[in-house]
């Protein structure tokens, strides 16, 4: 009997939606405000950095949405959708996500924090001592920075400065002047506290606080005095925050960006965030000044500015309310005496923030005070306004050595921070390059040169995240310190290309984009389903933040119908659809939701029994891969191979407490296993833990061929 043969799957069917695979994303981070296993404290930042997330959704990609519609409306995209649908089902998704946030927030967040003491004093609830003190509170710090606006003829709406907390006033009555305008605006300084603790005494808490929003909230009349104010209404506005620079028309980055920078704040209006209960005239007047719509407003029953909620856990010395406490450990191969001499021996592995960011402080520090150091080239893209490893580059410089920065400008949100330590580097002599326009340099490196014995050794760290000493604690990465020769070589020449002109020469073992990282990529995966299709053992298994890019999904499918085990770890945006008959049902999708930001990206193909492993800067996305200078670095030596698999990999794969599997349709769902059987790979790797479960891994620890079969 002939069969019908199935007819191909339409892109609708193919791929997901990246931004609401993005909002998906922030729903899991929400649910760990809900997970019991949580503590009160840090709930309430998971529900604050949903907050930030959102913030960068609206600010970046609902902004590219509207200017699609404006400007090309009927165009559809690969999964099959045009910027009307994708606007409307973000739209309606968002408004489910906020509404569920700030349910959260005030049905059990709060309630929660209530019980252990730490209490949050409105404006209505206030009882006459509280009172006092709060007036004069705000005599003193509040209302003389405060500079409110009636509106008028000569008093026009004033300019709102993005994200930025504003209240909106109705009043009756005539002002000294005769005016009668009924419509005030008053912006809150972003220098003043949206928190302001109250004395335990006057509390009756033990720990009490008041909102800057309470402050208003209760004394606003003393703005207006002789005039009765009816309404007091929070609002906040997100605005386009995406920078543009031509690439063709810039001559110097550092002026345009400089230049851009300063408009950030007054982009387009994109969304508006109300307080529950502004009447409708006011919303009508707000929805005309920022020209949107009722589907870019959001009215909530809370704070509008939710992500400054995030400064409380430094404000409650409550360690029990917080994750616990845990040493980061410094590597064994460091312990011993100088680092140049433990890299020479072998290469180190550090994983952070398990292992202790120092580690790499120390390399760059002994780096610029060791006097047979004559050189260091590094690359920046994100390191925070203070960091010790910058300092580090700095005194280089000034002791006379060669010092070379590859400083990205347009690391978006850290442009000003990166302008000003280029500045400061260039002072001192060091060379400051500001990478490729239109190829954002996104790879962490760096090469260091010593004079050892009359000759020249190189020295390098390649990692998968920043050199930022803060995110280091809060975000998971690898880094390899490496003496080996072909690495040490291949970083060198791409040092070359960001810093001069020419042809880029075939690298000796390292991946880049946007040169050899996609196709290399690609082959491996091909490799895989060859093998597969030869009746072999093949396996990929990769972590990354998100998977976007669509030939790479091609890939990937492909290698699935030929019978490849592909296990795929992706913290954040997938749009590849797992378990699809016939296209992807041998793809696995998991996503690892913890204490920590699962930041590094691991590649791992089973290459016939060799086992290739590689760590990355890069995601598998158009961007990572065709407009970043980005690295992905084969890990060599057998040990450390096998401790990158063993915790990049495979603890998440055995996760039963923080990861969420994802189904065909873009949902997820997560186990949350308590007990003795409760396996979290965060608490896993922690150092701890790790002592004690390294005899239970070397029990599990199986061969490359039975690691593929089972």
């Amino acid at each position: 009997m002939k069969t019908m043969a199935q007819p191909p799957l339409k892109n609708v069917d193919r791929f997901l939606n990246r931004e609401l695979s993005l909002l998906a994303f922030n729903e899991r981070v929400l649910a760990m405000s809900e997970d019991p296993s949580v503590p009160a404290l840090e709930k309430l930042k998971y529900i604050c950095i949903v907050s930030s997330n959102l913030d960068e959704l609206f600010e970046i990609r609902v902004a590219g949405i509207k200017a699609q519609l404006r400007n090309n409306p009927d165009q559809v995209a690969e999964d099959g959708t045009t910027a009307a649908d994708t606007f409307r089902e973000v739209s309606a998704r968002a408004h489910a996500l906020i509404a569920h946030q700030y349910k959260i927030l005030n049905s059990q967040i709060f309630p929660l924090l209530e019980k252990y003491g730490i209490h949050f004093h409105l404006a209505a609830s206030l009882n006459s001592v509280q009172r006092e003190w709060a007036h004069q509170y705000f005599s003193q710090e509040v209302l003389p920075v405060l500079t409110p606006i009636g509106l008028s003829p000569t008093h026009p709406f004033p300019r709102v400065l993005n994200k930025s907390l504003n209240f909106v006033l109705e009043l009756e009555g005539q002002d000294s002047f005769g005016r009668e305008s009924g419509i005030a605006v008053v912006q809150a300084p972003r220098a003043l506290p949206r928190l302001v603790a109250m004395p335990k005494e006057i509390s009756g808490h033990e720990f009490g606080f008041v909102m800057l929003s309470s402050f208003l909230q209760c004394f606003v009349n003393d703005l207006f005095p002789g005039m009765t104010v009816q309404g007091v209404h929070q609002f906040r506005v997100t605005r386009n925050s995406d920078l543009f620079v031509d690439d063709e028309e810039v001559t110097d980055l550092r002026q345009a960006l400089k230049g851009e920078l300063t408009q950030r704040h007054f982009g387009d209006a994109v969304r508006l965030e109300v307080s529950e209960g502004t009447s409708e005239r006011i919303m009508q007047l707000l929805r005309n000044e920022f020209k949107l719509s009722e589907a870019d407003c959001y009215r909530v029953h809370g704070p509008v500015n939710m992500v400054r909620l995030m400064q409380l856990p430094d404000l409650v010395d409550r360690p029990d309310l917080k994750f616990s406490s845990f040493a980061p450990r410094y590597p064994s191969a460091f312990m011993a005496g100088n680092l140049f001499e433990a890299i020479q021996k072998q290469d180190v592995l550090v994983h952070h923030p398990y292992d202790a960011f120092t580690a790499v402080s120390d390399f760059i520090r002994l780096a610029a005070t060791d006097p047979d150091v004559v050189a260091i080239k590094q690359t920046i893209y994100r390191t925070g306004q203070t960091s010790e490893l910058m300092e580090s580059l700095l005194i280089a410089a000034r002791a006379g050595k060669e010092v070379t920065v590859i400083v990205e400008l347009m690391a978006r949100f850290d442009e000003e921070t990166n302008i000003n330590w280029a500045s400061r580097l260039e002072e001192v002599g060091a060379h400051v390059v500001f990478g490729v326009v239109g190829n954002k340099t996104h790879a962490k490196m760096c090469l260091v040169v010593r004079r050892e014995q009359g000759r020249l050794r190189r020295y390098v760290h390649l990692g998968t995240g920043n050199y930022h000493p803060r995110t280091a604690k809060l975000y998971t990465d690898f880094g390899l310190f490496t003496a080996n020769p072909d690495l040490c070589d291949d970083t060198h020449e791409i040092f070359q290309q960001l810093t001069g002109l020419g042809q880029a020469k075939a690298l000796k073992a390292l991946w880049q984009s946007p040169f050899t990282l996609h196709e290399r990529a690609i082959a491996a995966i091909g490799k895989e389903a060859t093998l597969a299709k030869a009746g072999k053992p093949a396996r990929v298994i990769a972590k990354m933040n998100s998977l976007v890019e669509h030939k790479i999904i091609e890939a990937l499918y492909k290698a699935s119908q030929a019978g490849v085990r592909i296990d795929l770890i992706i913290r954040g945006v997938c749009v590849l659809r797992p378990q699809v008959p016939g296209l992807s049902e041998n793809i696995t999708v998991r996503s690892t939701i913890g204490r920590f930001l699962e930041h590094s990206r691991v590649f791992y193909f089973l290459n016939d029994g060799e086992e290739s492993v590689y760590l990355s800067s890069a995601d598998w996305m158009d961007r990572n891969f065709f407009r970043r200078v980005e690295l992905a670095f084969p890990v060599l030596d057998k040990k450390l191979k096998q401790r990158v698999i063993r915790e990049g990999l495979m603890v998440h794969l055995r996760d039963n407490a923080l990861t969420w599997l994802m189904k065909s349709d873009g949902t997820y769902t997560v186990r949350r296993t308590t007990g003795a059987t409760r396996r979290a790979s965060q608490e896993v790797l922690m150092p701890d833990a790790v002592k004690s479960e390294r005899p239970k891994r070397a029990r599990l620890a199986v061969s490359a061929k039975r690691r593929a079969q089972k």
